[in-house]
């Protein structure tokens, strides 16, 4: 046999190494080709996924430490036997340094959420802020182990989208490569969070994505039976919630109960949001007011928590001892109603002190537990024609969940994948629509819209609503050096008038001034300082702005049926 010579092998290895500079180069120059895209969506899902599963075992981690318990799974009922200061004083501490988080690492002391990856998907190209995200799963991760109210989905969907938008940067993503990876992102963690594939999948286009375009289809389906499978690798195949089999519908008169559950679960979704909003619009207005430093403020959450829950500790953390206890019937309807009405107003307490976590799995536990309670007022009246109770938990769970989250399939599939109960699904299909149609009517769509709409960012119109908010002034106004530019002396007219735009607002704002009068242009100004005298930059023509608003939507409509 022969021999092959070092020089060879050296040539090969540095020939290697040249080939995959250059693929990195054109990688990152040109955009991945849709063989490496699928093969970066693979990875994004392994690394969302592995996020998810770092974030749950952090949880368990820090509540193993501070409360003591050995299965944080049952939280509730060993922190019952603690002593009340050290209840009480758990969510204070992890309060306080959640607010010199928030206060030192973002400029608002607000936690970014899944709101914020829904905007930087339809606003940013598929980006989310990383350093301000980094700061908000720690400040989640805080609050939900040391007794805050919330869920665990929301920093983890966003923890996903920031290591998403770090690629994207990397590779230098175009808005729609950076959307789809955003969805795979996003798929993965929700898959990893509640071992339910399909429903990760689902929900990354339904809710973040907002559209089902075929191209983004197969690598976010990839990316989410990714975050499964880390998933499932670190805890088993096992659903979240164990049911009892006897949750089958046995009889199609008793649907229109499930119609009458599903406008009552709409009307709880959208009391528990609405909460949410009071809450803190009255915790700001309290704030400012007392002159409270930012950074008290998820202290004083913290207090009030730790008050209610030395009476009911169910309320600590995202709840699923008590949401498996609602769905296996071991309630009864006093609990249940008390418990509804205490975890809501925990749930209100924590997002409005600018506490950390999400909404979907405090929409779960009040889901079932609203199930719960009419199932068993139903089962009381009509006894012959009824099931159990905890089938009306099952489709109350996915009904006010739907209705928060503005996801009526994601959320459907969701509850199967979680409780692995595919008999029911009539029932619960039943329930979603009905709470979904009403809730949606009575906010912005969903929770995550409605928060968008808060802060003026109008996402729940479509996107004929908020694309002009992407494009600014400046970048579509004519210079006065343009051969078609406006006429100067024209321009200072309209300027002494009172007519005239900022060159960095955007066509959200120039719009309306077209709209109030027959100008074909308006003169595009820029002031330095407040009183200066304003600089003339160009002029925004209506016909300009009209050309630049229909491309967006053509590119836009093009990308959500490609």
């Amino acid at each position: 046999m022969g021999t092959v010579a070092p020089g060879r092998i050296a040539g090969s290895v540095a020939r290697g190494r040249t080939d995959l500079r250059r693929a990195w180069l054109v990688l990152k120059l040109r955009g991945p080709s849709q063989v490496q895209f699928w093969f970066i969506a693979l990875f994004l899902g392994i690394a969302s996924g592995a996020a998810a599963v770092a974030f749950k075992l952090g949880i368990d981690l820090i509540q193993r430490t501070v409360y003591g318990s050995d299965d944080p799974t049952h939280l509730h009922s060993f922190v019952a036997g603690l002593h009340w200061t050290q209840i009480l004083i758990i969510p204070v501490i992890g309060g306080l340094i959640v607010g010199y988080v928030l206060n030192r690492f973002t400029d608002d002391g607000r936690v970014r959420s899944v709101a914020d990856v829904i905007e930087g998907a339809a606003l940013y190209e598929g980006r989310v802020e990383c350093r301000k995200g980094l700061a908000s799963a720690f400040a989640s991760l805080l609050t939900l182990s040391t007794g805050g109210s919330s869920g665990r989905e929301g920093p983890v969907v966003h923890i996903a989208a920031v290591i998403s938008t770090a690629i994207c940067r990397a590779i230098r993503a175009d808005g729609i490569t950076g959307r789809d990876l955003l969805g795979c992102a996003v798929a993965a963690a929700v898959s990893a969070s509640f071992n339910a594939p399909i429903a990760g999948a689902l929900f990354a286009l339904e809710v973040v994505l907002r559209h089902f375009a075929v191209h983004a289809f197969a690598p976010i389906v990839i990316a989410s039976v990714a975050g499964t499978v880390v998933n499932r690798l670190w805890f088993g195949d096992v659903t979240e919630f164990i049911l009892q089999r006897d949750t089958v519908l046995g009889f199609y008169v008793e649907l229109p109960a499930f119609l009458i559950l599903g406008l009552l679960c709409g009307l709880v979704a959208v009391i528990l949001m609405q909460a949410i909003f009071w809450s803190d619009s009255m915790a700001s207005r309290l704030q400012f007011s007392l002159k409270i430093p930012a950074s008290l403020r998820p202290a004083g959450a913290g207090l009030l928590l730790g008050g209610i829950a030395i009476f009911f500790p169910h309320i600590i953390g995202v709840g699923y001892e008590t949401t498996s206890a609602a769905l296996t019937g071991q309630l009864v309807l006093s609990q249940a109603l008390i418990f509804v009405v205490v975890k809501v107003a925990a749930v209100a307490i924590t997002m409005g002190g600018r506490m950390g976590g999400g909404v979907f799995s405090p929409a779960l536990m009040v889901g079932a537990l609203t199930g719960l309670a009419f199932g068993i007022v139903a089962t009381s009246i009509f006894p012959t024609v009824s099931g159990t109770g905890t089938l009306y938990a099952l489709a109350g769970m996915g009904a006010v969940a739907a209705a928060v989250l503005g996801a009526p399939i994601s959320t459907t599939l969701i509850v199967f994948e979680l409780t692995g109960d595919w008999q029911t699904g009539l029932a619960v299909m039943v329930a979603v629509s009905m709470s979904t149609a009403l809730a949606s009517r009575l906010v912005d769509r969903s929770f995550f819209l409605t928060q968008l709409e808060r802060r003026d960012v109008h996402l729940a119109a479509g996107p004929q609503a908020y694309l002009l908010g992407t494009f600014r002034v400046g970048t579509i106004m004519r210079a006065p050096n343009d051969p078609r530019a406006a006429a100067e002396k024209v321009c200072w007219e309209m300027i002494e008038g009172g007519t005239w735009i900022d060159a960095k607002a955007t066509l959200e704002q120039a719009m309306p001034i077209f709209e109030k009068g027959t100008y074909p242009f308006i003169p595009v100004v820029s002031i330095a300082e407040k009183g200066a005298a304003p600089d003339l930059q160009g002029a925004l023509f209506h016909v300009d702005a009209l050309r630049a608003f229909n491309r967006a939507l053509a590119a836009r409509a093009a990308e959500e049926h490609s």
